[in-house]
Parts: structure tokens; C-alpha cells; sequence
């Protein structure tokens, strides 16, 4: 590992300005469980490692009086998973934070780092899309807003500049019968990567037909891929087989999937349309019991 000076400040300010400082070489430490292997295994170097976890405004899930939320970027997965006013509203979302890694590293990692990593098989970050989830960043100008699905622009990289830093996620409130689910594939039921990973919010009408929809796949494209086809095929519609077959055929559509020892391109297709169905089921059933 390469030498590097460590930093912990205590605003958001102090943060930017030793990111500023650094000329481009600081890090950003989350919960260190990417970071801290990336640079023993010398994949890059860092002059400074700035550590935000005791920054106080990038801690903790509220609920807003209008019932949206905000997520700090420093706040732990495990808390995440584990707040239940955030698992009532966006159960998506809760249960992606709940996949990454072990207890452990969740008790380490965060969703910022997860989104900032900028892995194609991240899994919150599907969930945080069809969530309609914004990500606060904050920079040397004040402070910017992005869609998620904004933020990282391939394997590795991100749409934000070397001085800004992530500091929350903003969510809406969902909107009344409404659910959400998160589904992934992979070999092994924990502390793995997946395969193909899908994230869905569905809304229904009075009547039973969905009113509103959004989806994103994971680890089928360079980044995590909204699908907005979802809702053409599926607003104005009751949940059926019809429905969920176009829907499995817009899912597979969208996928640009490579082929690696974990998967080949058309093992992640495919996956991509079954949890694309199986994910829609169980955020109709999740909506149908809102009051």
C-alpha cells in the first residue's frame, strides 16, 4: 500500500476543502470495505484519504414532514436495512442495503459508496433508480442534485468532479398503494456479487391497474440500467401473465451483458426477465396491501 495522509473532518466544508487541496489525489472513505482493498492491492494510490463518518449532517435516515426521505452518505447499510419507517415507504430500497456483503461490512459500508464505487452489480443502486432516488453533491459551488442513474458513467468512474463528494440521497414519498422490491441472482445466497439484480416500484390505481411504474436492472449493461419501457408496458394494466411477459421481453431488450467466469451474456438475459417478473409480483403485492 502507498503511503497516504489520513483525514477525519467535521463538516462538509473541511471535507471539500482537503479534496480541493489534494489536486485530485484524495479519497473519499466511506466505510473503507472498497476502498481500503483497492489500495492495499495497489489498483490506485491516494496522497490523502479523507474519511466522512464523522461528518454529523452525512449520518442517519429522516423522514421529512412531507414524507420523503433523506439518506447521509456516510450513514451505515445496516442502518438502512434496519430503519422502519424507510422499509415501510421503499422496501426496495431496504432490502438492497440488506444484500451488501456481510453483517460485518455493512455495518461498515454505505450506500454512497456502493453508488460511487461505480460497480455494473451494485446492488442498491437498482433500487435507488426505480426509487426515483436523487443524490446530493456537494462541491467548492454549493451544492448540486442528481438522478442516480446520473451519477456513475461506467465501470469505475462517476459524473462526479475530483472536489465534490456525495453527501445524501433524497427520496420521494411514495405515492399511496404503492410498493417496491429488489431481486438478485447469484451463486450463492450471501456475501456475493450479482449476477443480474433488479429493482421495481410499482403504483396502483383504484381499479387495480398499475398507474405507475419504473425499473432498473443491475450487472447486465456498464451501468446500472433504468428501463423505461417498464411503464409503457405496464401502466394502464392489470399485473397479468400478458403483462408480465412483456414485461420479461422489455427486460431482456434493454440487457448489454458481458460474458465472464460468473455468467455469460445469455445466462444474464434471461435472468434479467425472470427477476423483472418475480420483482414486479412482489411490489403489486407489497402496493396491494397499503392501505
Amino acid at each position: 500500500m502507498t503511503p497516504f495522509r489520513y483525514l477525519a473532518p467535521t463538516s462538509i466544508g473541511a471535507a471539500i476543502d482537503a479534496l480541493k487541496a489534494s489536486g485530485g489525489t484524495a479519497k473519499l472513505l466511506g466505510g473503507g470495505t472498497d476502498l481500503l482493498m483497492a489500495l492495499r492491492a495497489r489498483r490506485y494510490a491516494a496522497s490523502v484519504v479523507v474519511d466522512t463518518k464523522r461528518i454529523p449532517e452525512l449520518s442517519g435516515v429522516n423522514v421529512r414532514a412531507d414524507g420523503s426521505f433523506r439518506i447521509g452518505a456516510a450513514t451505515p447499510c445496516s442502518v438502512v436495512a434496519a430503519d422502519p419507517a424507510l422499509s415501510a415507504a421503499w422496501p426496495g430500497v431496504a432490502e438492497s442495503a440488506n444484500l451488501i456483503g456481510s453483517v460485518q461490512v455493512r455495518n461498515r459500508a454505505t450506500l454512497a459508496g456502493n453508488l460511487c464505487n461505480a460497480s455494473p452489480a451494485a446492488d442498491s443502486v437498482p433500487a435507488l433508480i426505480a426509487a426515483g432516488a436523487v443524490a446530493v453533491v456537494a462541491g467548492p459551488g454549493g451544492e448540486r442534485r442528481l438522478a442516480v442513474e446520473q451519477v456513475t458513467t461506467g465501470p469505475g468512474t462517476t459524473a462526479l468532479a475530483p472536489d465534490e463528494m456525495l453527501v445524501a440521497f433524497e427520496l420521494p414519498a411514495p405515492a399511496p398503494r404503492s410498493g417496491s422490491a429488489y431481486l438478485r441472482l447469484t451463486p450463492r445466497t450471501e456475501m456475493d456479487i450479482a449476477i443480474v439484480g433488479c429493482g421495481i416500484a410499482l403504483t396502483l390505481a383504484a381499479d387495480g391497474t398499475i398507474a405507475a411504474a419504473r425499473m432498473a436492472l443491475g450487472a447486465v449493461a456498464p451501468t446500472a440500467l433504468p428501463v423505461p419501457e417498464a411503464a409503457g408496458v405496464l401502466v394502464g394494466r392489470r399485473l397479468d401473465d400478458a403483462a408480465l411477459k412483456a414485461l420479461d421481453a422489455v427486460a431482456r431488450a434493454a440487457c448489454r451483458p458481458i460474458t465472464d467466469k460468473r455468467g455469460t451474456s445469455a445466462y444474464r438475459i434471461r435472468g434479467a426477465g425472470v427477476l423483472a417478473r418475480r420483482a414486479a409480483i412482489l411490489a403489486a403485492s407489497r402496493a396491494e396491501a397499503q392501505p
